[in-house]
């Protein structure tokens, strides 16, 4: 059996065979097949839902059979047994590091978390009530300027300092961009804290001499961190990828990935399910709200996603982390409705035969409450976590030469060939 695709071209009554390779048609060989006039055929794919851009070996996703993967290594394992800074080693070097290694790293990564006075100053001259998210979008493509030997994307050791750099720094910016909104001075990284618990103390601390986090919290948030890692080629990575392509610094580059996460399709889907809690506001409410979605009266959110048609194996996760949250904050009381809507929706068969099932935003804005962040905090939080992915994917794209600057096709659908009519004639 030849792994190709016979195709015959009906206008032409040519025939083609297209090499399959890994499940995939090129789209240059594709291009080979030509309309009578000589134009070469392309692919109409709004969204890239059928569209490979790249090959990559750091995130693997089944959405059949809900299976995540970062290297090879199952989520689940990553997030009982390892930490988040052991997690990103592993998606920027493709592999899990040796305690040397992961000393330098912890050491490397601790001693950046500090930025230049300047960029307080820059983050001070926002207004009192900007976006937190607007704040780290704005404050890390502003990075570029501090550190302008970013540019030399070709220099590996330049590169790895920056990596480590810019996973350093974020949570620093967004500690600061919620400190901002609060109207409350900002605060240092303390280098004697470990990652999470350093981000904790840059939010909550006030006038003690050190803020000691629960470390059940600690835990949690660290493994939230972990779960919004990577995720293969979703909107913001894209975004990450196509900008990388011409070849910007990775500041440059990560900012974008920020402005796409900033959007409430992508980053901002856990804030629109507490909406959706409160809007039910009591447990008794679930079986009327159920039959509101299926009439096209209400929308079912934290349900369902673009890739998944499984559990979400991160929902599973969260759900786990819940408990030890509530323990140390007291429970959500929106957490009973969304236990009671699961449960409903999971034994329905409406949504079980349109393999509805809760992902990862269902749970997490839960956590997140509970830590008191404010929903404008959600995105952020993802954009800390998801920093790793990104750089891990730029690194890749950069070293992969097989990619060229993203320049995709489009179908014109406007006018042709009008004759100009100049402004004398038309207004008079």
């Amino acid at each position: 059996m030849t792994d190709s695709l016979s195709v015959r071209d009906n206008r032409t009554g040519q025939e083609y065979d297209v090499p399959i390779e890994n499940g995939t048609v090129k789209g240059a060989d594709l291009g080979k097949i030509k309309s009578p006039d000589g134009q070469p055929l392309a692919v109409y794919d709004p969204g890239f839902v059928n569209t490979a851009s790249c090959k990559s070996s750091v995130t693997f996703i089944d959405g059949d059979e809900g299976i995540l993967e970062y290297r090879g290594y199952p989520i689940e394992q990553l997030a009982e047994q390892s930490t988040f800074l052991e997690v990103a080693y592993l998606l920027v070097h493709g592999e899990l590091p040796t305690q040397t290694q992961y000393e330098t790293w912890e050491h490397d990564i601790t001693y950046h978390t500090f930025v230049h006075e300047n960029v307080k100053s820059f983050m001070e001259g926002f207004r009192y009530d900007a976006h937190p998210m607007g704040m780290l979008m704005a404050s890390v493509g502003a990075l570029s300027t501090f550190y302008p030997d970013a540019r030399d994307i070709e220099d590996d050791e330049i590169r790895q300092l920056q990596i480590v750099r810019m996973i350093a720094k974020m949570p620093t910016l967004g500690a600061w961009s919620f400190r901002h909104a609060q109207g409350k001075p900002f605060v240092y990284p303390d280098n004697e804290l470990g990652y999470t618990a350093n981000f904790l103390s840059m939010l909550f601390k006030m006038s003690e001499d050190r803020f000691g986090a629960d470390e059940r919290l600690v835990k949690a948030l660290d493994v939230l961190f972990i779960l919004h890692a990577d995720h293969e080629q979703n909107c913001s990575t894209n975004a990450v990828r196509s900008i990388g392509s011409s070849q910007v610094d990775p500041y440059s580059a990560v900012a974008g990935g920020v402005g796409a996460l900033y959007g409430p399709l992508h980053g901002g889907a856990n804030e629109a399910v507490l909406r959706m809690l409160r809007r039910i506001k009591d447990k008794k409410n679930v079986p009327d709200f159920i039959e509101g979605v299926k009439n096209g009266d209400e929308r079912l959110m934290g349900f369902g996603h673009r890739v998944y048609k499984n559990y979400d194996p991160r929902a599973k996760i969260i759900k786990k982390a819940c408990d030890d949250v509530f323990e140390v904050t007291g429970v959500n009381p929106l957490l009973e409705i969304a236990m009671e809507l699961e449960k409903i929706a999971l034994e329905d068969e409406y949504f079980v035969s349109r393999k509805l099932y809760p992902n990862v935003d269902f749970y997490s804005g839960l956590i997140y409450e509970a830590f008191q962040f404010p929903p404008e905090m959600f995105t952020v939080l993802f954009a800390i976590g998801r920093t790793p992915g990104w750089l891990a994917q730029w690194l890749e794209l950069v070293q992969d030469k097989e990619q060229k600057i993203a320049r995709p096709k489009q179908i014109y659908t406007g006018d042709r060939t009008l004759d100009f009519v100049p402004s004398s004639k038309r207004w008079s």
